[in-house]
């Protein structure tokens, strides 16, 4: 009887909220979590009597059982962000609430902006048979570990067409050791994207390349459960220069955790 009783106070909230649980999808606990000023301290709130989640209107929790993960996604009443965690990867982070997850996108986890859609964030870790990470330090120095970084993302961006060029540059590098006590990397770049319109022309006048994107690139790397864990938020130049607070407070909240 308590276990229909959450389960059916779990899916009044989802209706309530606009939100639609999926076919399949097993609504486990609704439990409020107000947002706490300066940093998001990244732990896992335990359930807490469905009488009190009725008293509160602050917030609301709501924890999936998606196969073998358990996601929680809690949103606080009234604000910019909501909050997601993986229990059985090990992370958790903000995301902007009118962001939408895109599902088959290659990440451990994808969302991105519905009107600006160079604007995105993912999750990449590292396979568990193939690392034994422990500490981020493993990367060498923040600033080699931006090396590294800035390597891969021009290795996925490597494209096979005629006449493109690429500029890069490290905006910064630096390790923070934040709130849970472990230690991370932040590294910050740019990347432009140059391409001629007619790269097929004879004459050398007529193959002139001209700036087709310029993005900002950020990245925060943590290590936990001997996997190297990155949050990566791609945003153009100009984007990034409107949304600065927003995007870095992304940043502030990714947390690695560790796993059962």
């Amino acid at each position: 009887m308590a276990a229909a009783a959450a389960a059916a106070g779990a899916a009044a909230t989802a209706f309530s909220s606009g939100r639609r649980i999926p076919p399949g999808t097993r609504a486990a606990a609704v439990s409020p979590r107000a947002e706490a000023p300066g940093k998001y301290r990244g732990r896992v709130v335990p359930a807490i009597p469905r009488r009190n989640v009725l008293s509160t209107m602050l917030s609301t929790s709501t924890v999936l059982l998606l196969g073998p993960k358990q996601i929680t996604l809690a949103e606080t009443t009234g604000g910019a962000f909501r909050e997601y965690i993986d229990t059985f990867d090990g992370y958790t982070f903000l995301y902007p609430k009118s962001w939408i997850q895109v599902r088959g996108a290659g990440a451990d986890i994808f969302f991105r902006d519905p009107f600006v859609l160079d604007e995105n964030m993912s999750v990449e870790i590292s396979s568990p048979s193939s690392s034994k990470y422990t500490s981020v330090e493993d990367l060498g120095p923040p600033e080699k570990a931006a090396e590294k970084v800035l390597k891969q993302y021009l290795t996925e961006f490597m494209s096979t067409r005629l006449g493109v060029r690429r500029e890069s540059n490290i905006l910064s590098a630096s390790s923070k050791v934040a709130d849970d006590g472990r230690l991370y990397y932040e590294v910050e770049v740019n990347i432009k994207s140059y391409a001629s319109n007619n790269e097929l022309a004879v004459m050398p006048q007529d193959r002139v390349q001209s700036l087709e994107w310029d993005r900002r690139y950020l990245s925060v790397l943590g290590v936990e459960n001997k996997r190297l864990y990155e949050l990566r938020l791609q945003t153009p130049e100009q984007v990034f220069m409107q949304e600065e607070e927003d995007l870095r407070r992304v940043m502030d909240s990714f947390r690695v955790i560790e796993t059962a």
